[in-house]
């Protein structure tokens, strides 16, 4: 593939994926985590401990959809790519 016209094909495929959802179920995986902790060491965090995990929670959680949506333009450019080789195989 030509790398002018690459990177606009590849942004113009659609995002199948809602970040404003992945954004409430990381805030729940964060208090959940903590609610389970607490349960499971009979203890309360504090306030402002329990503030400071949940910030460095979502912080960790959304480094990984970074590294997933890097991830995921890496498999479209492999896509496009073995798309047009396939399309030079038919040609000849």
């Amino acid at each position: 593939m030509s790398n002018g016209n690459d990177n606009e094909k590849i942004m113009s495929v659609r995002n199948s994926i809602d970040f404003d959802i992945v954004g409430d179920n990381i805030q729940d995986m964060a208090e959940f985590t903590i609610e389970k902790y607490e349960f499971k060491n009979d203890i309360t965090l504090s306030a402002e401990m329990r503030e400071e995990a949940i910030a460095k929670i979502n912080s960790a959680l959304w480094q990984k959809v970074e590294e997933l949506k890097l991830r995921r333009r890496e498999i479209l450019v492999s896509m496009f790519n073995t798309a047009e080789d396939t399309l030079n195989e038919v040609i000849g």
